[in-house]
């Protein structure tokens, strides 16, 4: 029953720390992953980082968080700004690849190695800007759009990019660049055919069902589904479950759903993914890096701040609009994580450095939330104009 405990101080203080954020001008995204990093190991230990009850609820928590921002994207605007969300995805990857690059090369680092920290340096989560977004009522606007459809094209680019690095630095991994390229464009085909014409019948089908929130189950099985297949197809689970949202918001179930998973989400399962990003925190071994650390992290978040924001301003958003999408796609989150212990396994990154990277990885989540507040303090014109 110890993971029990485990819950009761993640739900109390999650909360309690969101309230104080709030009342500090912050959003309340912020003290919930601050707090993670309290309860985990590097500073007060309650939380242990290695918990699979931990693991498996927060990977639940960001399919869902991601679920219900693709619930409530505006279709039409997505579709109208594709080429914005484009170009701030290669700004976005293009400058920190030659940021992280650069970086590793001053520390002296070989060429395989510095040209993997520069893959993860292009890495984009756009979980948390998300749920700021949506906490500010942003979530809908051009700015919200194109930085959601940024994170997916950023998502296909970047395992494509790690698929290439892991082929040509000689990791000892087979790698099929035509059938990585050829299953990313099978997703695409799969979820917008199943998305367009299976997911409204199903929804309509099972919603029929003789059982209790017959309609919620089945929108979570879309949701989960979609999310699988992602995986296996080399995708991040949380495009797929963005794509779910996307479909069921063209459903007439959309409201219904939207209203009840809200609460199952919020309540349980998305304070647990706040609290895991701070679980990964060390402060093990860092001492003796911190020049290291302190440039890799300045370097990572002005990198993806301008390319971003450089990928915006070339397709006609103002000045402020497009400093506020580079700030939306600082965070490497999760999909950061994820490359790091691939390039660990690989041994295209060095252990020694690998709880630095991590650190990095944590303070680019740590400080979207309060930019993202900060870029959107006046309002943005909706043309971007």
């Amino acid at each position: 029953m110890e993971f029990v405990f485990y819950l009761v101080l993640i739900l109390l203080f999650t909360k309690v720390a969101g309230d104080l954020s709030v009342r500090l001008g912050q959003p309340a995204v912020l003290g919930k992953l601050i707090i993670g990093v309290v309860l985990g190991p590097a500073v007060l230990g309650w939380i242990p980082n290695d918990s699979s009850f931990i693991h498996y609820m927060s990977e639940i928590g960001v399919l869902l968080l991601m679920f219900i921002a693709g619930l409530e994207t505006d279709v039409d605007q997505l579709q109208r700004d594709w080429k914005s969300a484009l170009a701030v995805a290669v700004g976005g990857i293009f400058l920190p690849f030659v940021g992280g690059f650069a970086v590793a090369q001053i520390f002296g680092f070989p060429n395989s190695y510095a040209l993997f920290m520069g893959v993860i340096f292009s890495a984009t989560s756009v979980s948390i800007s998300a749920q700021v977004l949506k906490d500010m009522n942003k979530l809908n606007s051009r700015e919200g759009t194109t930085i959601l459809g940024a994170a997916v094209v950023d998502d296909v680019l970047v395992v494509i990019l790690l698929a290439v690095m892991m082929s040509l630095l000689g990791t000892g991994t087979d790698v099929n660049l035509g059938l990585l390229i050829g299953k990313k464009v099978l997703f695409f085909v799969v979820i917008i055919v199943v998305g367009a014409f299976i997911v409204p019948k199903l929804m309509k089908l099972l919603s029929k069902l003789k059982v209790t929130e017959a309609t919620v189950t089945a929108a979570l099985v879309i949701c989960f589904g979609f999310a699988y297949f992602a995986d296996i197809m080399g995708m991040a689970g949380i495009i797929g479950s963005f794509a779910a949202g996307i479909a069921i918001s063209q459903t007439s179930f959309k409201h219904t759903v939207e209203h009840k998973i809200e609460p199952i989400a919020y309540a349980i399962f998305v304070p647990v993914f706040f609290v895991s990003v701070g679980l990964n925190v060390s402060f093990v071994g860092v001492g003796q890096q911190i020049g290291f650390l302190i440039l890799l992290s300045l370097v990572a978040i002005m990198t993806k701040w301008v390319g971003g924001g450089l990928g915006a301003r070339f397709t006609g958003f103002s000045r402020q609009s497009s400093i506020a999408i580079g700030a939306g796609m600082i965070s490497r989150g999760e999909v950061a994580l994820i490359i790091a212990a691939t390039g660990l396994e690989a041994g295209l990154l060095q252990p020694e450095y690998f709880t630095s990277v991590i650190i990095m990885v944590i303070l680019t989540t740590l400080v979207t939330p309060p930019l993202l507040k900060y870029m959107f303090r006046e309002p943005v014109s909706v043309k971007g104009k």
